[in-house]
């Protein structure tokens, strides 16, 4: 199992959170999702078949851009 912390500058409520959490989670091979408001950072464990790329990809779908 892999995981990565991205910086998210959009979230910026709980609904924002409550997204996050929901869309990342129906990603097939995402484990676990963590979205925080207050740091704006989002945690995702993962197996194959999820990939960064995907994650990143789904993130700017639903209008939360990692930070680059």
């Amino acid at each position: 199992m892999s995981s990565i912390t991205y910086k998210v500058p959009n979230i910026s409520c709980g609904h924002c959170v409550h997204t996050i959490e929901s869309e990342l989670s129906g990603l097939n091979g995402v484990r676990k999702v963590e979205a925080v408001q207050t740091g704006k950072q989002v945690t995702v464990e993962y197996d194959s078949p999820a990939t960064t790329e995907a994650i990143e990809a789904l993130l700017d779908e639903i209008n939360y851009p990692v930070a680059k």
